[in-house]
């Protein structure tokens, strides 16, 4: 993750008054009873996936899993990833980062590069109220400059957020729905508005809390490597 995504969440978090250590429910990504797939909810993250949706699959040496696309919502982030899919460029990456309980993270190149699908020109973060850092969202990491490319993550949180963190923002007048998707779900809320949601894991969780558990090196990669063999684009049926 980069510099200006750590900074961008580590402010909100102290603007919201909470330590990074304390925003989660308690126990391992997985570790509660409910899961994104699971939750009961309108809001448009776990409405989904409906016929004639965009879906993408993500085959991985650690397993599937399947994300449903918003690029209504995220128009210049989905078609980035849609136009990277396209290429092949995903296909044999491995995974690159990932912090237990956290996120999951993908999508740089061998020589630690970001791309697009724009002669390598970023493309600035969509920020909306429909889409939020709920535990399975699947998110474009900001660079430095704040700026989209290849690299994505997956937020892998247990369920639940902490008492304080919902008080706050109650008070800070946020949607009661998204308190309650983020109380039934987990997430990051304070990495809203900071990078842009553009899917949510909708099957295979399990694989990305398998991920997210794993053995990790000094730079946070996986000490044995988890490959993705490929993404690939369906339409719902």
């Amino acid at each position: 993750m980069s510099g200006h995504w750590k900074r961008a969440a580590l402010a909100l978090v102290l603007a919201l008054g909470v330590g990074l250590a304390g925003c989660f429910g308690g126990g391992t990504a997985g570790g509660g009873v409910s899961r994104p797939e699971t939750i009961d909810s309108a809001e448009l993250q776990f409405t989904h996936p409906v016929s004639g949706d965009t879906v993408a699959v993500f085959d991985t040496t650690a397993g599937v899993f399947r994300a449903v696309l918003f690029p209504d919502e995220a128009p210049q982030a989905c078609a980035n990833f849609l136009g990277l899919v396209q290429q092949g460029y995903y296909n044999g990456l491995t995974i690159t980062r990932v912090e237990s309980g956290f996120v999951v993270e993908a999508g740089q190149g061998a020589d630690g590069s970001s791309t697009t699908i724009w002669n390598g020109n970023g493309y600035p973060p969509e920020y909306t109220d429909q889409l939020h850092h709920y535990s399975g969202a699947l998110c474009a990491a900001m660079s430095d400059a704040g700026e989209g490319g290849s690299v994505f993550y997956v937020v892998d949180t247990a369920p639940g957020v902490e008492q304080e963190l919902v008080d706050q923002m109650t008070s800070q007048g946020w949607r009661q729905e998204i308190i309650d998707a983020y109380t039934a779900a987990g997430g990051a809320p304070y990495l809203d508005y900071t990078d842009t949601v553009f899917g949510q894991v909708y099957e295979g969780m399990e694989v990305v809390d398998a991920i997210g558990a794993a053995a990790v090196d000094e730079n946070q990669a996986p000490a044995e490597p988890i490959t993705i063999n490929s993404v690939t684009i369906e339409t719902y049926q």
